[in-house]
């Protein structure tokens, strides 16, 4: 029986990366007005590439994206000879349009309705703020890397939220929309999982999961096939 359902976020939920481009864009008009000889140096970009170069250097930080792309406008900062920089109020602007998302339009109504009969929580390797994009109320429980510790497909988050809903993996679905963090990291975990597939992409190789839908609206099907008797 089935008595929880965890959502990844990013990409599953919604769309992410023209919102990320569209904050990159507005932090980038920031810096210009505030530390031009950034966004001189730097295209939006090459700022975001810096976070991987700071991840190589402090993999202990890697799964905190809030900290990386602080760190990230920190270095830029500093190679273009600002000893002061205001990273507080550069990463709060890109965090502000970070969070301008729009769910889909079957999201709400379909957590909505899945929420009468489940407990719903969400496992998100990003930082979105539920509170933010306005769905917070439909989450028991909202988790992510940066408070765990560690990112999916580790099974730190997924053991968390077991604890925290007192639910076995095995009553457990996750649903997302990546193969590796979401579905194998599920799997490990002993979680059902669904693979939300928006674009039709051909399933990469391994352990296929439990379902997989096009669109949010499809898993109450799915939900009510596996509880079906016999």
């Amino acid at each position: 029986m089935i008595k929880a359902i965890t959502f990844d976020l990013d990409d599953t939920l919604w769309d992410i990366w023209p919102v990320v481009e569209r904050a990159e864009q507005l932090l980038h008009h920031w810096l210009a007005v505030r530390y031009p000889r950034i966004p001189e140096r730097f295209t939006p970009l090459e700022l975001r590439e810096l976070s991987g170069e700071v991840s190589a250097i402090r993999p202990e930080i890697a799964h905190d994206r809030t900290l990386l792309r602080k760190e990230a406008l920190w270095l830029a900062a500093r190679r273009t000879g600002y000893a002061e920089f205001d990273v507080e109020g550069a990463f709060a602007v890109y965090f502000v349009a970070r969070n301008a998302v729009e769910p889909f339009a079957e999201v709400r109504p379909t957590l909505e309705r899945l929420a009468r009969r489940y407990a719903l929580a969400s496992l998100s390797n990003g930082n979105a703020d539920l509170r933010l994009i306005g769905l917070d109320d439909l989450f028991s429980v909202s988790l992510n890397a940066i408070e765990v510790g560690a990112a999916k497909p580790e099974s730190l988050m997924f053991e968390e939220v077991c604890r925290l809903l007192g639910t076995p993996p095995a009553r457990i679905v996750h649903v997302g929309d990546d193969p590796e963090h979401d579905v194998q990291g599920g799997q490990n975990a002993g979680f059902r999982t669904v693979w939300v597939n928006r674009t039709g992409r051909g399933w990469p190789g391994g352990l296929p999961a439990d379902a997989e839908i096009s669109d949010l609206a499809e898993l109450e099907a799915v939900l009510a096939g596996w509880e079906q008797p016999g």
